[in-house]
């Protein structure tokens, strides 16, 4: 039977290579669900009859545009703008925008993809979008970022709304490029909607949104340990990234009794095995969100190591939580990762692991949760915001931590619903592919051929 569903998944994307010819990371995101939703689909041939994969596969609406814009020097600029309106089936669009020189159709759509499932875990009503353009805002003037912002949201405020798409930030878009984008909305609309989150507190933003994918990436990190009747506390934990996501992982391993013992930025990662405490994660956050100076800034002021140009896989952990950006961890990584004794993995960044690092990990029965179910925390606080914008209303920090902390629970149950082998053991890839799969796809079928 296994050579009859690996002869399916052939065909399938051999159609999906052919008709998205050199975008790599969409084919694998799209691999990556196709392996385990096929034997799925097939034992439930409503949803192959209905073509639900080929069609959750295909975006409704892909939107490119041009971008220009002034520098300081008074030169035009030309960036390009994307935005992959993914599936409406739940709910309105909702995923990040990100602004970074290796953005391109694939990559987002990659997002995209991956975004209408994890979305569906969440329990809240959103479907699945994602966008962003190869503008860098490092290095960028408060200025030229204003510039850039006006212009792009100048022809991608047409597009979007609240009942229709809400895109948030992602990689290169903080508080900074949302005030902004949120600014000319507003302008061209003339009205104040929530339509965009990761807003300033001050103006319809929601408390702990912040945290919130680092935190719920540790959260679930904690509820995996719990299956096994274990915990965090007293565990090394070795991190990637050193911004929104990873500083938050941090602080929340650390008040769970866990120690973390490394971060890193695009030139290299520090080790400090005597753990990163509260102070250190002070000067790191002001390091990189108000200095933007780089990591090895750290290891000069604590004396402890610095690795120029390699990932901190190679570090004897019990935890890893990857919380940088995609294909971070290889099948190597993941062999050194598994020998050195760490049996937890909880991804806070998108698809941050190879197919062959997954590979690894499903071989060795560790605790693996994929990014779709264990980074979720960040767009559920987002829908919490939708909802607080909606409702005219603020919860406080405590209201909306409990809320994120019972949706990753939740996603966890589903998880563990849609993942457990005969043996005991939770696949949370089968689980997260096919518990946000079903959501989708019976409400497709329920709306007809849209």
């Amino acid at each position: 039977m296994a050579n009859v569903f690996d002869q399916k998944l052939n065909d399938f994307m051999a159609k999906i290579i052919a008709k998205n010819p050199s975008e790599m990371e969409f084919h694998q995101a799209v691999h990556e669900v196709a392996e385990s939703l096929i034997p799925f689909i097939e034992e439930n041939p409503k949803y192959r009859d209905a073509k639900i994969l080929e069609r959750m596969a295909e975006p409704e609406r892909v939107i490119i545009f041009r971008v220009p814009w002034l520098d300081d020097k008074g030169e035009v600029q030309v960036n390009r703008g994307f935005r992959i309106e993914m599936n409406s089936a739940i709910g309105p669009y909702k995923g990040g925008l990100r602004f970074h020189p290796t953005v391109n159709l694939g990559i987002l759509k990659f997002l995209a993809f991956e975004q209408v499932l994890k979305n569906s875990l969440t329990t809240l009503p959103m479907g699945g979008g994602k966008g962003g353009s190869d503008f860098d805002p490092k290095g960028k003037s408060d200025n030229e970022v204003m510039k850039f912002t006006q212009s792009f949201m100048s022809e991608l405020f047409r597009h979007i709304g609240p009942d229709t798409d809400v895109p948030a930030g992602d990689i290169g878009v903080g508080g900074r490029e949302i005030g902004f984008l949120f600014g000319q909305y507003k302008r061209l609309r003339n009205e104040f909607t929530g339509v965009l989150t990761g807003k300033g507190r001050e103006w319809g933003g929601s408390l702990i949104r912040p945290e919130a994918t680092g935190y719920g990436c540790t959260y679930f990190a904690e509820e995996m340990l719990k299956t096994r009747n274990d915990s965090l506390k007293g565990k090394v934990v070795t991190v990637s990234g050193s911004g929104n996501v990873a500083q938050y992982a941090v602080e929340k391993v650390t008040q769970l009794g866990g120690k973390v013992v490394t971060l890193s930025d695009s030139s290299g990662f520090i080790y400090d095995p005597k753990g990163i405490d509260a102070d250190k994660l002070d000067y790191l956050m002001n390091l990189k969100n108000i200095k933007r100076g780089r990591i090895k800034e750290y290891a000069d002021k604590y004396g402890c190591e610095f690795y120029e140009g390699k990932r901190p896989w190679m570090i004897k952990c019990d935890v890893a939580l990857p919380c940088a950006t995609q294909n971070e961890v290889n099948e190597e990584d993941a062999k050194m990762l598994v020998a050195n004794g760490c049996y937890v993995v909880s991804e806070g960044a998108n698809m941050p692991s190879t197919p062959g690092a997954i590979e690894v990990y499903l071989k060795a029965k560790i605790l693996y949760g994929p990014g779709k179910a264990a980074n979720a925390g960040g767009v559920a606080v987002s829908g919490l915001e939708m909802t607080q914008n909606s409702m005219r209303l603020s919860w406080t920090r405590e209201e909306v931590d409990a809320k994120l902390h019972q949706i990753m629970r939740d996603i966890h149950e589903t998880c563990v619903k849609y993942g457990k082998d005969a043996d005991g053991f939770i696949n949370y890839v089968n689980g997260a592919n096919i518990g946000g799969f079903v959501k989708v796809a019976d409400a497709m079928i329920a709306q007809g051929l849209v």
